[in-house]
């Protein structure tokens, strides 16, 4: 399927540097971008001027919430449940999708990985639902992997993906940007020795159900409860987010209020 038609596009991601597994889709989409969190870690080192640079490369344009939040303030409102603040940001989504009329969105897949990651996911979810009921436009919902090999998709939704085949400049400047991301520069290294540079010769964007957070429950521990057991024991966090106490029905919740809303 071709994406080339689409001229009022957005971009959601949970942390900046997600876009470079997108980089050429933004050349060709120019989308408007959305940053959950400022990338900042633990450490509270945020990196969005690199993606700031990204997006000026591309011909993107960031939108108004982007890098909102820390992600020492994304950890402590998963933790408690902080509805009235994930719903206002829901609400601000919302509002910038409705304002720029907005009828392709593309956004972190949700992947048991990383609890802001699905937290995007539930937002964007739950957004594009409210829009498209208040304003009747037909809003493609697409996600990509940032765990898997960039051209993973399920042979299911293989024909009705969006995939951009790189020639060699585009590919070129995908390379340059993403070696060029100083704060990413061990993840994408580690990424090129898993996969191989050609991997990055092909972008996948695949089609998701706007309740894809409440309909496909993990099947196994996720990762971040995993991880998350390790900071604990290191000292970094107090507690684990876990899905079954905190994603879950902070999923449920985003959902119902999207439906209640629209």
């Amino acid at each position: 399927m071709d994406c080339k038609d689409q001229t009022k596009a957005a971009l959601i991601i949970s942390h900046p540097g997600h876009e470079l597994r997108v980089h050429h889709w933004m050349e060709t989409s120019k989308p408007l971008v959305l940053v959950l969190t400022d990338g900042s870690g633990s450490v509270n080192r945020p990196r969005l001027s690199s993606t700031i640079t990204v997006l000026k490369n591309t011909g993107a344009r960031s939108a108004g919430v982007f890098g909102r939040f820390s992600d020492n303030e994304m950890y402590e409102a998963l933790i408690r449940k902080n509805m009235p603040l994930l719903c206002g940001l829901l609400h601000e989504v919302v509002s910038i999708l409705e304002q720029e009329q907005i009828t392709l969105v593309v956004g972190d897949a949700l992947e048991y990985y990383n609890p802001s990651h699905d937290l995007c996911r539930y937002i964007t979810g739950a957004a594009v639902e409210i829009v498209q009921r208040r304003t009747g436009l037909a809003i493609r919902n697409f996600d990509f992997s940032l765990v898997d090999r960039p051209d993973a998709c399920p042979p299911e939704l293989r024909e009705r993906a969006l995939w951009i085949s790189l020639d060699e400049s585009g590919w070129e400047r995908k390379l340059a940007a993403s070696r060029g991301y100083p704060e990413l520069a061990g993840e994408v290294e580690a990424t090129l020795r898993a996969y191989g540079e050609d991997i990055f010769r092909k972008e996948c964007l695949r089609p998701v159900a706007n309740n894809a957070g409440i309909v496909n429950p993990p099947s196994e521990q996720p990762f971040y409860e995993r991880h998350g057991e390790k900071r604990v024991r290191d000292g970094v966090y107090l507690q684990v987010i876990r899905y079954c106490n905190h994603m879950q029905p902070i999923a449920e919740a985003l959902w119902e209020h999207a439906l209640r809303t629209a």
